[in-house]
């Protein structure tokens, strides 16, 4: 049975952990059951990786000029 994973790792954690499971399976050395416990593994990391982009996507602003000064604002304002 596939241990599910409780813990959910930051963004480069998980972008490591998931470049390291593509070089396994590109190199063809695992077993069917291996490849399929490493490809669940990936979706996992996949996702952590979504949320983390999710969430610095909605803390970026961006940072514009207003009568010769600088200010910030949301990144989705863009209806420029």
């Amino acid at each position: 049975m596939a241990k599910k994973s409780s813990t959910s790792p930051n963004f480069e954690t998980a972008l490591a952990e998931l470049e390291k499971i593509v070089e396994k399976m590109e190199s063809g050395e695992q077993s069917l059951e291996e490849s399929l416990k490493s490809f669940q593994r990936g979706i996992e990391l996949t996702r952590a990786c979504q949320q983390g982009l999710r969430e610095a996507e909605q803390r970026v602003e961006k940072l514009v000029q207003k009568n010769g000064e600088f200010a910030t604002e949301p990144l989705d304002n863009q209806n420029e």
